[in-house]
């Protein structure tokens, strides 16, 4: 099992590997978070936009009771959702009720844009001709600072940002007081984004990487440098992929609701350095991108224009 943590620039430890709960179902949730936390997993990553907060919560208890653990032994991230940009610490208290928390230890900012906290919609507003209703004059800036200020209520132990290209960071950082802790994208083999991962690296911000086995059914699974891998090392295809990024120092989010899968997830094998750069080939044949937000291209995001349409959801 790995314990194997890194240390965000705030100086506190984060587990390499945590349970992601994006998509998890109702009814499932629960479950899936307490047996993770039974099992060894010290790090849970949830998002009030998951619209499952009450159930992580739920199984954060009880996980924590069954393993007679202690609050301050778990590492907890949540995220401010697009259409608070303007009320983040409601949004915050919103999430610390579901997840019955007195604080998070990461607060994130979930994608790079501000929704209208008035629209037709709590979560995602659309403009009359069916396009997302966005406030476009709300910078990123503008909602980090006020993230900024919960670092004096006790209520986040650290923020940072999800979704983030290195152009949003490099208009951030010069225009805010904290450095983020932390910048979560979607990471994997078909989808290095090496040039985000140096930049990150640079400034002492810790990556995460959530669709780390590149999603369900993934043909990361199937590629030729990742079978040949997980043969040589007697380990799973999914193992080889979350030990791909904890080699490179990127935190891994693999989510499922699956028991077995769960503690299959936690597993992670030391990889050679020839090992390592076969898989840092995968991307040749390809990149593929999952997730793809329908406000993307506002925001110069990919867009279906370059080959992908857009995801629906875009909210992971």
């Amino acid at each position: 099992m790995s314990d194997t943590t890194f240390t965000l620039n705030t100086g506190a430890k984060i587990p390499a590997v945590g349970l992601g709960t994006w998509q998890s179902d109702p009814g499932q949730v629960k479950a899936a978070v307490a047996h993770a936390i039974k099992i060894g997993y010290r790090h849970i990553d949830c998002a009030y936009c998951y619209g499952n907060e009450d159930e992580v919560g739920q199984g954060i208890k009880e996980g924590l009771e069954a393993a007679g653990l202690k609050r301050s032994d778990l590492f907890v991230t949540t995220k401010l959702w697009c259409t608070y940009h303007t009320r983040v610490e409601q949004n915050l208290d919103m999430s610390l009720k579901s997840l019955g928390l007195d604080y998070v230890d990461l607060y994130l900012m979930h994608w790079p844009v501000a929704m209208n906290p008035e629209g037709n919609h709590e979560k995602f507003p659309k403009k009359p001709d069916g396009s997302r209703d966005l406030i476009l004059e709300r910078k990123p800036a503008d909602t980090y600072k006020d993230m900024e200020k919960l670092l004096q209520t006790g209520k986040v132990k650290a923020i940072g940002v999800s979704n983030f290209s290195k152009k949003f960071l490099e208009q951030l950082l010069p225009n805010v007081s904290v450095v983020p802790a932390v910048n979560q994208i979607e990471n994997h083999p078909l989808l290095p984004q090496q040039e985000i991962i140096d930049f990150c690296k640079e400034k002492g911000i810790i990556v995460e990487a959530y669709s780390p086995l590149g999603s369900t059914g993934s043909p990361l699974m199937k590629k030729e440098a990742v079978i040949k891998v997980a043969e040589e090392t007697g380990a799973s295809p999914g193992t080889i992929l979350l030990s791909y990024h904890v080699a490179r120092g990127v935190v891994a989010l693999p989510k499922s609701v699956t028991p077995s899968r769960i503690e299959e997830n936690l597993k992670i094998v030391k990889l050679s350095t020839e090992q390592l750069a076969a898989l840092e080939k995968v991307h040749e044949s390809g990149i593929q991108r999952i997730v793809y937000p329908e406000f993307g291209i506002n925001f110069g995001f990919p867009d279906k224009d370059h080959g992908v349409a857009h995801s629906a959801a875009g909210a992971a």
